[in-house]
């Protein structure tokens, strides 16, 4: 087995997509955030919908600043190149469990596909939910970054749905 991202010396080096063909390429990932006691009643309260903390509206927040990194992957994360995505989601909802789930979707048509700009939007959405709410607990915990759905290019990939 061998690193795209590792030339012949050892060096690393951005992949070379220049004879790949286009094609229309989407990727969802998932984030799961669990919370304490003292989030999970103000989520009871608002039946899910969205928590307010003095920083503001938290899963808007959220929504943007998930939005926001995913575009600014290339800038982010070494040898990733920079992509025009074409859209770029993330929702929000609470399970069954409490937790706050979010999904990330990316997707453009291009010759190299944008995993890591879902699981950008996803894990910079979580890391916002817990700095909105770290000031009511401390008791917050990402868990469960992962890539649940690829689409385009050489393969595309279903993989099991996580629990949430």
């Amino acid at each position: 087995m061998t690193f795209s991202h590792v030339a012949d010396d050892n060096t690393p080096q951005m992949v070379d997509v220049a004879e790949k063909p286009l094609s229309r390429r989407l990727a969802r990932a998932r984030a799961v955030v669990t919370v304490g006691a003292e989030i999970v009643r103000l989520l009871e309260e608002s039946g899910g919908q969205e928590i307010h903390t003095k920083k503001g509206a938290v899963f808007q927040t959220a929504v943007f600043a998930g939005i926001m990194a995913a575009k600014k992957t290339g800038d982010l994360i070494p040898l990733c190149h920079p992509l025009p995505l074409e859209h770029c989601g993330i929702d929000i909802w609470v399970n069954e469990g409490g937790e706050i789930v979010i999904e990330s979707v990316a997707s453009i048509t291009a010759k190299t596909g944008v995993e890591m700009e879902a699981l950008t939007g996803a894990s910079v959405a979580a890391l916002t939910v817990y700095d909105m709410c770290k000031a009511i607990s401390h008791d917050i915990v990402i868990r469960e970054v992962r890539l649940i759905e690829k689409r385009g290019g050489k393969s595309d990939i279903f993989l099991s749905e996580p629990p949430s």
